[in-house]
C-alpha cells in the first residue's frame, strides 16, 4: 500500500498531504513536528490504513511540498496559526470529526485546535508535548531551560544566522541530542530535510521559537485565536498523551499532572527506550497505542486500496 501526494488550497496556504486508504469510514490526520517532515509518520500510517482509517498527512507551513498562495502574506510560525491551518484544512477536505494526532509542533496544533473549535475532533493524540504548555509566563526548571537551549539561541542575531545559513546541520544537532544514540539513519535525516528547503522554513522556524517567548511581535490576524488560547481552554475531547522516557529536550515530567485540563477521558503512557520521535523510534508500538486508543472504524480493511 502506498500514499497518494495531494494538495488543497485553504485561505493562505496550498497544502501537501499524503492520503493513505482514501475509501477509510474515519479519518485520522497525522501532524509532524519540527525539525520533521511527512516522512516520519510512514512506518505508523500503513498501520492504521490497513485498520480500515483513511490517514491524511499534511505538511505543515514552512515545511515542501506546502506553499503560502500569496508572497505578502506574513511568515508568522505562531503555534496558533497552526492551530487555524489545520482547521482550514479539515474545512478543505469537509472532514467530519476526524481523530488528530499530532508530534511536537503538530502536537500544538491538534490542542490549539481542539481548544479553539470544540468537538472538531473525535479523540485527540499529542506525543512528546504537553497540554498546556504555550504560556510564555509558564515556569520552567532550569534542567528544562537549559534543554531549551535552541529557543534562546534562535532569539539572538547569531542563533538567526545559523538558521538561515545553516539549517540542515542545526536541526540535525536536534536529531543527534534528543534521542538515544543511533536511533536515526543519516539516508533518512537527509531525506527528511529536503522538507527544509522550502525558503519559507527559516522564517516559520524562527518566528515560531521567538514568539512562544515574547520575542517577537504576532500576526494581528491571530490576534482573536491567541486571546481564546491564553489561558489553555479545558479540553473535552477523548486525550491520549504518548511520551518518550528517555526523551532529553522535553523531559517526561513536563507532561505530568496535566489532568485538570480535560473535563473527559485523559491517558498518559510512557514509552520505555524511546526519546522524542516516537513515531520514527517505535511505529508499531506507536500504531497499536493509537489503535487501541481511537478504536477501529466500522468498516474496517476490506475498504483499504
Amino acid at each position: 500500500m502506498t500514499p497518494t501526494l495531494k494538495t488543497v488550497d485553504t485561505s493562505l496556504l496550498r497544502v501537501a498531504y499524503e492520503e493513505w486508504n482514501p475509501a477509510g469510514e474515519r479519518s485520522v490526520l497525522l501532524l509532524h513536528g519540527w525539525p520533521d517532515s511527512i516522512r516520519c509518520w510512514s512506518g505508523v500510517a500503513p498501520g492504521l490504513a490497513a485498520a480500515g482509517w483513511r490517514v491524511l498527512v499534511p505538511a505543515l507551513r514552512g515545511f515542501l511540498p506546502t506553499q503560502f498562495l500569496k508572497e505578502d502574506t506574513p511568515r508568522t510560525g505562531q503555534l496558533a496559526s497552526l492551530g487555524c491551518d489545520l482547521l482550514e484544512f479539515i474545512d478543505a477536505l469537509g472532514l467530519r470529526q476526524p481523530a488528530l494526532v499530532g508530534h511536537d509542533w503538530g502536537a500544538r496544533a491538534v490542542s490549539i485546535a481542539c481548544g479553539l473549535r470544540p468537538g472538531v475532533a473525535s479523540h485527540l493524540v499529542m506525543m512528546s508535548v504537553a497540554y498546556g504548555t504555550n504560556d510564555p509566563a509558564q515556569a520552567l526548571s532550569l534542567s528544562q531551560a537549559r534543554n531549551y537551549w535552541y529557543h534562546w539561541y534562535m532569539a539572538t542575531p547569531r542563533g538567526e544566522k545559523t538558521v538561515r545559513q545553516d539549517g540542515r546541520n542545526f536541526a540535525r544537532t536536534m536529531w543527534d541530542t534528543w534521542s538515544p544514540p543511533g536511533w536515526y539513519a543519516r539516508e533518512e535525516f537527509e531525506a527528511t530535510a529536503q522538507a527544509f528547503d522550502n525558503p519559507d522554513w527559516a522564517d516559520i522556524t524562527l518566528h515560531s521559537y521567538r514568539h512562544r517567548w515574547g520575542h517577537a511581535p504576532g500576526d494581528p490576524l491571530y490576534l482573536p485565536q491567541e486571546t481564546r488560547l491564553t489561558p489553555a481552554p479545558v479540553l473535552d475531547v477523548p486525550t491520549l498523551l504518548l511520551h518518550g522516557a528517555a526523551d532529553t529536550v522535553n523531559h517526561p515530567d513536563t507532561s505530568l499532572g496535566k489532568e485538570s485540563f480535560f473535563s473527559g477521558r485523559y491517558e498518559r503512557r510512557l514509552l520505555e527506550g524511546v526519546g522524542h520521535f516516537p513515531q520514527r523510534e517505535a511505529p508499531f508500538e506507536v500504531a497499536a497505542a493509537l489503535l487501541e486508543f481511537m478504536g477501529a472504524p466500522a468498516v474496517a480493511s476490506a475498504n483499504v486500496h
